[in-house]
């Protein structure tokens, strides 16, 4: 017997990875500010700090993951936004805007931090997080073509 070839996937295979990414990345966007972005230790244990608790940016980031899973949720529900601002342009600011306050944190240690080691996993997390909603933006605007 002869194996038979596998078919190639074809772009409507991939027609649904913008939406499933969308609430998948801002999920973890979400989840990501209750993870540790700084940590350090001293005479006693190893302790990090989570991104909550580094101030206002922190807390942004975890709200702009809830806005990307309210828009996901609102379209599922059967609301869309007006065909003048199209989803996959605010998901896409959405994602930029919480890139850059995810690379002020990376970059700048808050005064209360900053005899702490280094930059937890969760910080990168976020970034790529970040990064993630903005690919899944960019695959919804492909997608409403």
């Amino acid at each position: 017997m002869v194996p038979q070839p596998r078919p190639s996937r074809t772009l409507e295979d991939l027609s649904g990875l913008g939406a499933r990414l969308t609430w998948v990345s801002g999920l973890i966007l979400a989840i990501s500010s209750f993870t540790d972005w700084y940590v350090g230790s001293g005479p006693g244990p190893t302790t990090s700090v989570i991104g909550w608790h580094t101030g206002a940016l922190g807390k942004l980031v975890f709200f702009i993951g809830l806005a990307v899973l309210a828009l996901v949720i609102l379209r599922e529900a059967g609301i869309e936004l007006p065909a003048t601002v199209p989803e996959s342009l605010v998901i896409i600011a959405l994602g930029a805007l919480s890139t850059i306050f995810v690379l002020i944190r990376l970059i700048s240690v808050p005064d209360e931090f900053f005899g702490w080691g280094g930059r937890g996993i969760g910080i990168f997390i976020s970034l790529i997080a970040s990064l993630l909603v903005i690919v899944a933006g960019l695959l919804r605007a492909g997608e409403e073509l």
